[in-house]
């Protein structure tokens, strides 16, 4: 009896400190973080009126006044910041506004006021005063000595530099009186509330202690069954301990194994959240009974529904039976097998792959995995991938190829040279053979520069720009050649900017060469309608033009170097333009109708767009 009764008083004293020392926690740091909040406002107050003083002083080099008389510069600048009526009203209605100012002003390095919020003090040498980090730096009981003594105001001061030299401070005056008429309340209030909870804790700790020690055992029985604790608590540490210390043991070591398994549950949490995040196919994981547990963001492109709606239901409330997709994986559900990748029809008609697998622990089920995928940017991603294959290797061996070319070239055209000045008196007919042969080597030579210039790397001086004026640009550009083929160039563009990180040239010239291509197209006139919109992350460009159409033979190669369908085309200009699209890691696709015309879609990230991150590594890297 004796053993409990010093338990109940050391419980009872250990809970009497703890709340005492919680309060006067509580009080300390309610009385310090106001202090900090005051001290911020009064500093963000300080930096307000240095900004404005230093945007009230113009350049004094467009002036009269003389910027070599040291004297004459200071003279000017205080009469700008005496007659701006804006810094004057703003020391004004930081008092009058700002419960904590006592006052603000502008001093010179004399310490005399230029511009006071009291005009009675304007020109007068101020007295120094305490700074504020004086009373914010000190310690609890010095703090309330120094709020609650007689009256004291704390300056927050910050140098003023004007014309580029130290012109003076700024100064914002902190009243302990108005300090202290808000801390009052909210100190009492605490107070109270601590007082009342050393009182309530004294009685209820007496009391939940007796309760407490008699079904200890018990208690210690059941965290020993529920938990398997015991063997975690060695021997020695058992015999040490009365019945309240192993559980308080017991109950430790379940916390830390709590807090264990809270901190990798959070971090595994945020890993997974991230990659679903970033995902581009869609990707859902079912319980055991076909309950959504995981869903990433490209679902809802997928089946037309918010993730919310579909976690914790089951997969029969997910998917509907008149959709080819949901009759497809109801059946694989319903039949507990897995599912190879099929192309099915969504709900919103998109062709989608779709994949189901059941995962297995040992002999048992215990959930399923669910992955779909985007048939058209399947599809889109492997012809890119073919056509940047096939721009590689044309590449390497264009390269080669036009460098042993130009050296022949070079030395036709010197021989040739050479021929001519021998030949003084050709007649006219060999003249006119002779001019030929120079003519088309020179353009031989043009074409083979022009190959060279495709296929050398290219440094991108890469700037953010509104994709609207790019276009606007574009459209100035190909207005002549549209006029001469009676085609009218029709603009829709959205209100609002659509920021894009782009080499300005290369970028115009690639939107350049599909408008030029789009007017070409239109022989007999038409319309060539230009619109932009945000679609996520990316900016898609439709140019769309109402010509012929490309013939169906020919649309798998119109990205291809020197493959042209119009009569004297270099075949260059789409080819460049695919290149410049992937060097800005974006795409070109495009849509066509024979007899109907065609419309190509240019797709570049946004400025803010998770692929920035990306370009930019690329970019350091080469």
């Amino acid at each position: 009896m004796r053993r409990k009764t010093k338990i109940v008083l050391a419980i009872t004293f250990m809970v009497t400190v703890m709340v005492s020392a919680f309060s006067y926690l509580y009080i300390s740091q309610l009385l310090r973080q106001r202090l900090n909040s005051a001290g911020d406002v009064a500093q963000l107050l300080a930096q307000q009126i240095v900004y404005s003083a230093s945007n009230s002083v113009p350049d004094l080099g467009s002036t009269r006044v003389d910027t070599d008389n040291r004297k004459s510069v200071r003279a000017a600048i205080e009469g700008y910041l005496k007659t701006d009526t804006n810094l004057n009203d703003m020391l004004d209605s930081f008092v009058g506004n700002v419960p904590i100012v006592y006052d603000a002003a502008i001093l010179d390095l004399d310490g005399r006021a230029l511009l006071h919020s009291n005009a009675d003090l304007d020109g007068k040498i101020l007295t120094p005063r305490p700074d504020f980090e004086r009373l914010r730096g000190a310690r609890f009981a010095d703090q309330l000595r120094m709020i609650y003594s007689p009256s004291a105001v704390y300056n927050v001061s910050l140098p003023l530099q004007l014309n580029g030299a130290p012109f003076g401070t700024v100064r914002v005056g902190i009243s302990t009186v108005l300090l202290k008429s808000e801390l009052t309340p909210r100190l009492q209030h605490a107070i109270l509330f601590s007082v009342s909870s050393i009182f309530l804790s004294l009685f209820l700790s007496a009391g939940i202690s007796r309760l407490a020690l008699g079904p200890l055992a018990e208690i210690s029985r059941n965290l020993d069954d529920a938990t398997g604790l015991s063997s975690d608590v060695p021997d020695d540490e058992q015999v040490d301990h009365d019945e309240y210390g192993l559980v308080t043991l017991k109950i430790a070591n379940l916390g830390r194994q709590m807090r264990d398994a809270k901190e990798i549950f959070s971090a595994l949490k945020d890993n997974v959240d991230q990659l679903m995040a970033n995902l581009q196919d869609g990707l859902m994981l079912f319980t055991r009974d076909s309950h959504v547990v995981l869903v990433s963001a490209s679902v809802e492109r997928f089946l037309g529904r918010p993730r919310s709606e579909m976690l914790g239901r089951p997969a029969r409330e997910v998917f509907s039976t008149k959709t080819p997709l949901g009759v497809v994986l109801l059946e694989a559900f319903e039949r507990r097998r897995p599912l190879m990748q099929r192309e099915v029809e969504s709900a919103n008609g998109r062709r989608v792959q779709v994949s189901l697998d059941f995962i297995q622990d040992k002999t048992s089920q215990i959930g399923a995995l669910l992955i779909m995928r985007d048939t058209e940017s399947v599809r889109r991603l492997e012809d890119e991938i073919e056509m940047s294959r096939r721009l590689s290797a044309s590449s390497r061996l264009t390269r080669g190829v036009a460098h042993e070319v130009k050296n022949p070239i070079n030395a036709i055209v010197l021989h040739l040279h050479l021929l001519q000045n021998k030949l003084q008196q050709m007649d006219p007919g060999t003249r006119r053979h002779v001019d030929i042969i120079g003519s088309e080597i020179h353009r031989l030579d043009r074409v083979v520069q022009i190959l060279v210039d495709f296929t050398r790397p290219r440094d991108l001086k890469l700037e953010e720009v509104d994709l609207r004026r790019l276009l606007e640009e574009v459209v100035s550009l190909a207005a002549p050649e549209a006029d001469q083929h009676a085609v009218a160039i029709v603009r829709n563009l959205p209100p609002d900017p659509l920021m894009v990180k782009a080499d300005l040239d290369f970028m115009k010239q690639a939107i350049l060469n599909v408008v030029i291509n789009g007017v070409q197209a239109m022989t007999q006139g038409g319309q060539l309608t230009i619109s932009a919109r945000r679609d996520e992350n990316m900016v898609i460009t439709e140019i769309q033009d109402t010509g012929g159409g490309i013939p169906r033979d020919a649309q798998e190669k119109i990205f291809e170097l020197y493959f042209t369908t119009k009569e004297g085309g270099s075949g260059i200009g789409l080819a460049q333009t695919y290149q410049v699209m992937q060097w800005h890691y974006g795409s070109v696709d495009f849509e066509s109708i024979e007899g109907q015309g065609t419309t190509f879609l240019l797709r570049i990230p946004l400025a803010e767009s998770p692929l920035d991150a990306v370009r930019e590594a690329a970019t350091r890297a080469r």
